[in-house]
């Protein structure tokens, strides 16, 4: 059972905002607007929520733009407990999670009514989330899930620990003390990551999916995506969790499935949405999915993150409407799928789940 603990954020839009336009970008050399489309459109679209996203947001934005030139598109990159909480407050008219909704703190509940009726949550983005890792003299590390959750829950503190070193017994490991590193914000990455730990090796990793680090745990904490990057790079032995597609030079380990060590890639994170079924509070306007993070499907990489765009089947503003209407049909079309997989290495989408998402969309009206 997932226990998730959360604090009340409600970031102003301004506050730490991510402009992701595309000035300079000319539609020449991005395609140009597509014919059906309404370039009619223009304004300012700010949302906000999950770090991971950014720079899917960052491509997705280039690509908008290219279409509709005179829409502005927002993102304040606050993390995903905040991106929710601002939604349901009504600051950003769209937000991006990493956890979907749930009434298990009247979350969905909360989402609706400030809706005025029905909020609508579809799948944006697939990414492995990678085990960082900068181990000076070890290029290539294989983690089984028991020892990942040890060195994790503070209970493996050696890098020449006898559990590292079952699996990997070509490396070697040096005899220095890890530093672990976490995510020290309310993170929907960290909830994912959590709920694998929780799947995998629930006797070693006992705190539950929870999108707050427990503190009995020790470990570093940093601020955001960037601040897990940013504290593993610059502090040799460490290791820590984030989206792959910022885990830039760093080490990324292969997790344990199996008989076999699977290293992240989009590949490998597309295959466990084939073996996962929809959630319990899955309906006509919540497409999301309960990750089957025991798989033992080869090839598979089991932890995953799939990333949501929250929005509402109605808004006040008719103009409000179309802009989130149009940006969320751009970011599960073939085009945006590709521009995300390519500028920021997610996992596109399989044609059923565009199919499903955009049916989800075009409920949206004023």
């Amino acid at each position: 059972m997932k226990t998730t603990l959360r604090r009340a954020i409600v970031p102003g839009v301004a506050a730490l905002a991510l402009a992701l336009t595309a000035c300079g970008a000319s539609n020449e050399e991005t395609g140009g607007a597509s014919a059906d489309a309404d370039t009619s459109l223009s304004g300012d679209l700010s949302g906000g929520g999950a770090s991971t996203q950014q720079a899917a947001m960052g491509a997705w934005a280039v690509g908008f733009n290219a279409t509709y030139p005179d829409v502005t598109v927002n993102y304040d990159p606050v993390g995903s407990g905040g991106g929710r909480e601002s939604f349901i407050a009504g600051a950003y008219p769209f937000a991006g999670s990493d956890a979907y909704l749930t009434d298990d703190e009247g979350e969905l509940s909360a989402a609706n009514e400030q809706c005025g009726g029905t909020a609508i949550e579809v799948p944006s983005y697939v990414s492995p989330i990678a085990i960082v890792f900068n181990v000076p003299g070890v290029d290539e590390l294989n983690l089984s899930p028991d020892t990942l959750a040890g060195i994790m829950a503070g209970q493996i503190t050696q890098w020449d620990d006898e559990a590292i070193a079952a699996d990997n017994p070509d490396a070697d490991l040096p005899s220095e003390r890890i530093n672990a590193v976490h995510r020290s914000d309310e993170s929907g990455t960290t909830e994912n990551f959590t709920d694998y730990l929780t799947a995998v090796s629930p006797d070693v990793w006992d705190a539950g999916a929870i999108e707050v680090w427990p503190t009995e745990y020790g470990g570093e904490g940093a601020q955001g995506t960037s601040g897990v990057i940013q504290t593993v790079s610059g502090a040799d032995y460490s290791i820590g969790y984030a989206d792959a597609s910022q885990a830039g030079d760093l080490g990324t380990a292969n997790i344990g499935v199996g008989d076999e060590f699977v290293a992240p890639s989009a590949e490998a994170a597309a295959k466990i949405l084939e073996v996962s079924p929809e959630a319990d509070v899955a309906t006509d306007t919540q497409l999301v999915f309960d990750l089957d993070h025991e798989t033992q499907e080869s090839g598979t990489y089991p932890i995953v993150l799939t990333s949501y765009l929250l929005g509402c089947t109605s808004y006040d503003d008719a103009n409000t409407a179309d802009m989130v209407k149009a940006f969320m049909s751009y970011v599960v079309s073939d085009e945006g799928q590709e521009q995300a997989a390519s500028e920021a290495g997610s996992a596109p989408l399989s044609d059923s789940l565009q199919e499903s998402a955009q049916a989800i969309i075009d409920q949206i009206g004023s």
